[in-house]
């Protein structure tokens, strides 16, 4: 059975409109929210029937608003992906900016909450339902640089396990998602943030990604769209609980 009804943050661009793309065009209803007004207003002109609304997933009236449209028109949701976040600052702990390092993990870890509970409430009352939370491959791994990133993924597959058991009796599911290094202007941020915290070029800092990666490529975004449709379609049923990495195999991220 397809999901009518999805929800996605952070689905103005990359991995989350990748997703809503794919599950648009198997005929779902879809809700979006991102934070950048430019990619609700190029999503909302591709795709005029879907809602697009601009939210900052760490502010709670903005979300509540944007989930009250998402009741109001939807009536529930069968699959919340709460996928927003943000790969936050670049360098040793101690040269790290406290603001910087809050700043990080409430994206992350903030946004997943709110997004979860309004979801929880949801589906708890339905019966059913899907939550895919994104994490990382830095949620598996030590990731020198990047602590306050790695943190708040890890801190996110703990999220998905706790909620994977609350919510298990009352029919829903909740599964993470650790994407390894996907290609876009995001990872080209986080790129051009570790080449000046470790004083490498970004073409050494890109081959040492690929060198860790055991298939020697990087992912796209429409394969993250992939796994949440699995997870979601009727082959991924009894999947719950779980951390799945789609990486081509990280082998490590100390470098």
């Amino acid at each position: 059975m397809k999901p009518a009804r999805v929800v996605i943050t952070a689905g103005g661009a990359g991995i989350g409109r990748a997703t809503a793309e794919a599950f648009l065009a198997e005929g779902a209803k879809v809700a979006v929210c991102d934070i950048d007004p430019a990619a609700i207003a190029d999503f909302k002109a591709a795709h005029p029937k879907a809602i697009a609304r601009v939210a900052d997933v760490t502010d709670a009236p903005q979300m509540a608003a944007f989930f009250a449209i998402v009741d109001a028109e939807f009536g529930g949701a069968d699959v919340v992906f709460a996928n927003a976040g943000t790969g936050g600052p670049a360098g040793l702990i101690e040269d790290l900016d406290f603001g910087e390092w809050k700043a990080c993990l409430s994206a992350n870890l903030d946004g997943a909450f709110l997004t979860c509970a309004w979801a929880a409430k949801a589906m708890r009352k339905q019966g059913s339902g899907l939550i895919v939370l994104t994490s990382s491959t830095a949620g598996q791994f030590g990731y020198p640089h990047r602590s306050p990133y790695a943190t708040a993924k890890w801190g996110v597959i703990g999220l998905m396990k706790t909620l994977a058991m609350e919510l298990g009796p009352a029919g829903v599911r909740v599964n993470a998602i650790c994407p390894g290094a996907v290609e876009g202007p995001r990872m080209d941020r986080v790129i051009a943030n570790e080449s000046v915290a470790r004083g490498l070029s970004e073409t050494e800092i890109r081959a040492q990604y690929v060198a860790s990666i055991s298939l020697k490529t990087w992912v796209k975004a429409e394969d993250i769209a992939a796994m949440v449709q699995f997870l979601a379609s009727d082959a991924g049923a009894k999947i719950s609980g779980q951390a799945l990495a789609v990486d081509g195999h990280t082998e490590s991220l100390s470098q």
